[in-house]
């Protein structure tokens, strides 16, 4: 069993960028069977929150507190300007009353996504830093997302805090709590034992996730079809336009590794938390930029995985080219 653990893990993670859009797409198909299943998501979302932290102990925090420069810069680029650009995109092609708007920002301040882990080890990053800015981030969501929803939309878009904050407090932020102090209790054993059974019912979770959250949209897709000429480059440009804005905006610190690691984080959102959260607190239409994303967000990080591989070879060949005096 824990062979087979293991290996779903791995091919799973192999073929996310196929599986999620799949999933995705089989919630359009059966939305009807699915519908009575939607309010799970908030509890199955708890459980992948929780699989993720127990990889996470005291001592990647202390890593990422050892670097608080490279925090601050992820967290000012994924939630500052790249909420800005949203808006600014959103609101030029749609105008700032439009959901899509809504939906576009709301891509932009949720928390880092959890597989930004797996693409930071392939490609070179920190994965201490990352796992530890994933979990900070989360935690930090409670105060980050209502924050974010009232700066820009504080006239436009009547939604309260409080049950945000409720919300974001029981499917991330305890979650997280419990994960990280069952980590420390076990002195980090805890993640090797459980990962072959608690990590492919996380993907499936998550498979779920997005299938519910597809079926709830399902509905609404006749309104959509005249916006989606627009809408679809919008949301590749966006994702495309964080990806960037993290590897240049931390191009002056000479650091491949933390370039790797920030470009990632500011390139990869939670999405299934943005679904629940557009679902349950704006017009269905504010959720369609969200899951698009997820079809975007995957391929988009095989593509950058490439460049970035290119880009190093082209460092390496470089540094080894002897000068000519």
């Amino acid at each position: 069993m824990r062979e087979f653990g293991l290996a779903f893990n791995r091919h799973f993670e192999r073929w996310m960028f196929i599986i999620i859009p799949s999933s995705l797409i089989l919630g359009f198909i059966f939305a009807s069977q699915l519908q009575p299943f939607i309010k799970s998501v908030p509890y199955l979302f708890a459980y992948i929150t929780l699989t993720m932290a127990i990889g996470c102990g005291l001592g990647q925090l202390r890593i990422v507190m050892k670097r608080p420069g490279v925090m601050v810069l992820t967290f000012v680029i994924a939630h500052v300007l790249s909420p800005l650009a949203a808006y600014g995109l959103g609101a030029l092609v749609f105008g700032a009353d439009s959901p899509y708007v809504v939906g576009l920002v709301l891509f932009t301040i949720i928390p880092i996504g959890v597989s930004t882990v797996l693409w930071v080890g392939m490609s070179g990053g920190s994965v201490p830093l990352m796992l530890a800015m994933v979990v900070l981030d989360s935690a930090l969501s409670p105060l980050v997302v209502p924050a974010g929803i009232h700066l820009f939309f504080d006239s436009s878009v009547n939604v309260k805090a409080g049950p945000i904050i409720i919300d974001l407090l029981v499917i991330i932020v305890l979650p997280t709590i419990i994960g990280v102090a069952l980590n420390q209790m076990s002195r980090g054993r805890i993640q090797q034992v459980v990962q072959p059974y608690t990590s492919p019912l996380s993907k499936l979770c998550f498979v779920a996730v997005v299938s519910l959250n597809a079926s709830a949209i399902a509905p609404h897709l006749d309104k959509l079809k005249q916006d989606m000429l627009l809408l679809v480059p919008l949301v590749v440009v966006l994702v495309g336009l964080c990806y960037a804005l993290g590897y240049i905006g931390t191009a002056y610190l000479r650091n491949n590794e933390q370039q790797v690691t920030v470009s990632y984080a500011t390139g990869m959102r939670n999405i299934s938390l943005g679904i629940v959260l557009a679902l349950g607190y704006f017009s269905p239409l504010a959720a369609v930029p969200v899951v698009l994303s997820i079809l975007i967000q995957q391929p988009f990080a095989t593509v950058h995985h490439y460049v970035l591989q290119k880009l190093n070879k082209n460092k390496s060949s470089e540094s080894t080219v002897p000068h000519v005096r």
